[in-house]
């Protein structure tokens, strides 16, 4: 959500900026825009994709740049970042709480706004303080903001950029006589390995041959300089039209590096933090991640019999949690940086909870505020709508219920361990089907869908409904299959589709009962199934997938829901990696 890259060195900033952008396009923005010192700073700013600044070039080796995803304010140019006051430039991402209360001040001091944003209040601010140092009229500024920010500042005649952190990521990549700064690591990777994770607070000095690191109250700061081990063909697209579909066809490999290592003959390896004495589990994420929590639910509370709560990370921070130093606190984030989540983190953490995180992104602030983690090694996903996230994600909570029941002193069922060791092969083995493309051939024009499940596919079938929601814009709905009768049964009718997940399991005889119940109001039934011929009668459309532990089955059974949407999505001819006011990390509340 926003991106943000800066430039300082020896080449010209404009299309290094330029090309940083694209690489972070994924996380959604609606306006894009540059400033550039030279002599003086010039600056362009467009409504729309970063093409559109493609034959604005600015000449200098000195610059900031910025997507935007509107919070205050509609989409357009004015919007648009950087923003100015006086012979100063800004980028921002985040929320300025206190703004109206700010920009009231600035007004009376005679300062003149001309955009909707809360981003610059900071830019006048920054510029009220200012007395020839500008680092000082940063933090002067920072002292009296009540928000988020991902901070970059330049200003005339001064070679150097300001950054500041605040609950949203920015990372320094470290070069050869040269320097960048970042939101996200994917946008500065093909110049440098060498990378600073900034922490909340820091303030940060870069020049063309070095950086310097306080924190707001004028402490120096840790600043460790870390390698970054993935390489920028990661991030390539190798030939697959979307880089969704990439990743989805990803994910037997994504699964084979989660294993690698953590399976050891009867054995679970993982290193986490527990309490002393285990009393519960709460679990927050959000979106995606939370479906993936509430199958972590069902897997702990079956495995290990411990009680599990799984909370929208959204709601947790304001209601009052009844938390413990005897609870496991676990978030579940693919990029680490989840704004609601993150806060979710603090508020454990502030009650004395032992925290785990379940996270893609190693150096995220949410690897870096927790206990103990759990790294997916997922690699770079770059589609706004997670697929290999969350099926690592899942296998993860499965290996963590299997080391709880370990560190219990029970012993874990080698049937279980082989067929995790199986898991990357049944995966490869799903998505050799063919047959998804012609069923979303058959649904493309439908507007409505209703996903069902029972049991552990109940979440299975609410992340299906969300990947279409996503990327095709169709509505759709996840329900407990047995709760169809308690509403949802109202829509169903010969123009409904209704996306069964129904392998086998003790619940299997039930599921096919709530077919009966679809197929009696004329519905169009997509059975996800392990064996065709126990739907032949019901189904309009089967989808064969292998047959596993039911413990392990949300991670196959997943698989033809993530292509039937985005089938259908490209099918429509829709921007299946950058759906509409989506983003990839979700850094405001």
């Amino acid at each position: 959500m926003c991106g943000i890259i800066g430039y300082i060195g020896g080449r010209e900033a404009f299309p290094i900026l330029l090309e940083g952008l694209k690489r972070l396009e994924y996380r959604g923005y609606d306006s894009a825009g540059v400033s550039i010192i030279n002599s003086k700073i010039d600056s362009v700013k467009r409504k729309g994709r970063i093409k559109e600044l493609e034959d604005s070039f600015i000449p200098g080796s000195l610059g900031i740049a910025h997507t935007r995803w509107a919070t205050h304010g509609v989409p357009n140019e004015v919007n648009a970042h950087p923003h100015f006051s006086g012979k100063l430039s800004i980028v921002h991402n985040g929320i300025i709480e206190n703004f109206h209360a700010l920009k009231e001040l600035l007004v009376m001091d005679g300062f003149k706004f001309v955009s909707d944003t809360d981003s610059e209040v900071l830019a006048h601010l920054i510029s009220k303080f200012y007395d020839k140092n500008l680092e000082d009229a940063v933090v002067k500024a920072l002292d009296l903001v009540e928000g988020t920010f991902g901070l970059a500042v330049i200003r005339e005649g001064e070679r150097k950029i300001v950054v500041a952190k605040r609950s949203s990521p920015l990372v320094i990549g470290v070069g050869d006589n040269e320097m960048f700064l970042a939101s996200d690591v994917t946008a500065i990777l093909k110049h440098t390995r060498k990378v600073v994770f900034l922490k909340d607070d820091d303030v940060a000095v870069i020049t063309h041959d070095g950086f310097s690191v306080k924190n707001l109250s004028g402490e120096v700061s840790d600043s460790e300089i870390r390698e970054i081990q993935w390489d920028i063909s990661e991030i390539e697209k190798k030939g697959f039209k979307h880089f969704m579909l990439k990743e989805i066809f990803e994910q037997p490999e994504s699964l084979k590096t989660l294993l690698s290592g953590r399976l050891k003959k009867d054995l679970i390896k993982l290193t986490v933090d527990l309490p002393v004495k285990l009393r519960r589990i709460v679990i927050t994420a959000c979106g995606t991640s939370w479906h993936s929590a509430l199958i972590g639910k069902y897997l702990i509370e079956r495995i290990c019999e411990i009680p599990v709560e799984v909370d929208y990370a959204s709601e947790f921070r304001y209601r009052d949690s009844l938390l413990s130093k005897n609870d496991l606190f676990i978030v579940i984030s693919q990029s680490g940086e989840t704004a609601d989540t993150l806060a979710a983190l603090k508020e454990a953490k502030g009650r004395g909870c032992k925290t785990l995180g379940i996270i893609n992104v190693v150096g995220s602030s949410i690897s870096r505020g927790v206990d103990s983690g759990i790294f997916l090694h997922a690699g770079p996903e770059i589609g706004v709508a997670s697929t290999k996230a969350f099926t690592s994600q899942v296998t993860s909570l499965i290996l963590l219920a299997l080391f709880l029941k370990q560190e219990g002193g029970l012993k874990v069922h080698s049937r279980i361990i082989s067929e995790l060791v199986r898991l990357p092969e049944l995966v490869a083995e799903t998505l050799k089907n063919e047959s998804i493309r012609e069923i979303a051939m058959e649904f493309k024009d439908n507007s409505n869908f209703l996903y069902l499940g029972r049991g552990i596919n109940f979440p299975v079938a609410l992340e299906g409904a969300l990947k279409l929601k996503e990327i095709s814009y169709a509505h759709a709905e996840g329900y407990p299959a047995a709760e169809m009768k308690h509403g949802p049964i109202a829509l169903i009718d010969e123009k409904m589709p209704v996306v069964f997940v129904a392998t086998k399991n003790k619940l299997s005889k039930k599921i096919l009962s709530n077919m009966q119940e679809v197929k009696a109001r004329n519905g169009r039934i997509i059975a996800v199934v392990n064996d065709a011929s126990s739907v032949k009668d019901l189904a309009d459309f089967v989808i064969e997938v292998p047959e596993t532990l039911n413990e392990l089955a949300p991670v196959i059974n997943v698989i033809p829901l993530q292509l039937l949407a985005y089938h259908i999505a490209d099918l429509r001819g829709l921007d299946v990696d950058k759906p509409r006011n989506l983003a990839k990390s979700v850094t405001v509340e």
